[in-house]
């Protein structure tokens, strides 16, 4: 009997090694470094220092945690939006009655899911948005305007990145919202057009309530992915000698810049910590809300 009870412990040490050493552990020593002044001076004989790392993140304005923290969900947020508007009107206009080559449509709007990351970003970064030989100010000047500087201004380079990370993360918001809407029974919208409900009223009471229960789990998924991006900013403004200026910190990026360009060990793993504790928050907050959605 005690074998039997054993058994599937023993068995399942392996697994337990594994998420110690790779999720657990490493957890728990960001922790630990959170509460220590482990920095380029303090590499050795780093001393344990409480709370004062959370309290310079958490109470000094001029830390630039919190203004990264608000940034990145004004960034979360216009992204979420802009797809799910974007999306939307593209899967109404694949799905309009004798529309030809739909096909081709969507195969040409998934292609640039398809691409790399980074050979899309350094692709916009180098091909559109440079100064001198980028497309768009060559457009410009051929129109006869001056040209855009796109990454060196901070109000620029965030609307710079947003487009980015739209061309990136539309294709897969636009397949979930093409699904959603072909799962809507046809006869509902006849009987719609009968009553003489026109274009708005169809799609506010009709289409709305209809997709809702279907896109929230993706949309939800694209809002975590969004929260988390780290490298169309990092690529397009803070990438090692093609820094722009612009100050558009999200977390991750603000995090990666106290740990791996200023050495901050100490006070980046209590940035992670709160970032780690913010997503828990957040994730808690989206279950509640899927399970309302009856997902």
């Amino acid at each position: 009997m005690l074998k039997r009870r054993l058994a599937p412990w023993l068995y399942s040490t392996p697994l337990f090694i594994i998420i110690v050493a790779v999720i657990l552990f490493p957890i728990a020593y960001t922790l630990y470094i959170s509460f220590t002044n482990m920095n380029v001076y303090h590499w050795f004989e780093f001393e344990t220092i409480g709370l004062e790392n959370y309290k310079k993140a958490l109470l000094m304005l001029d830390s630039g945690f919190l203004p990264a923290v608000l940034r990145t969900i004004l960034w979360t947020a216009v992204n979420i939006v802009l797809q799910v508007i974007i999306a939307f009107f593209l899967a109404l206009g694949l799905n309009s009655p004798g529309l030809k080559a739909r096909t081709f449509y969507k195969t040409m709007l998934m292609f640039p899911w398809a691409m790399p990351a980074y050979v899309s970003i350094l692709l916009w970064r180098m091909g559109m948005f440079n100064t001198e030989f980028g497309f768009l100010n060559k457009l410009l000047e051929m129109l006869g305007f001056s040209g855009i500087n796109y990454l060196s201004n901070s109000t620029n380079a965030f609307i710079s990145c947003v487009v980015v990370n739209l061309w990136q993360a539309l294709p897969f918001m636009l397949i979930m919202m093409d699904s959603a809407l072909q799962s809507i029974d046809k006869s509902y919208y006849e009987s719609a057009l009968l009553d003489g409900a026109g274009f708005w009223k169809r799609h506010l009471n009709l289409t709305l309530p209809a997709i809702r229960p279907i896109m929230a789990a993706p949309i939800l998924m694209t809002t975590f992915l969004t929260f988390k991006q780290f490298d169309i900013v990092y690529l397009l403004t803070m990438q090692r000698g093609g820094v722009t200026g612009a100050n558009i910190n999200t977390v991750l990026t603000y995090v990666y810049d106290k740990a791996f360009i200023t050495n901050n060990y100490g006070y980046s793993s209590a940035a992670s910590i709160l970032v780690f504790v913010l997503i828990i928050i957040l994730s808690s907050l989206s279950r509640s809300t899927l399970k309302q959605e009856g997902v």
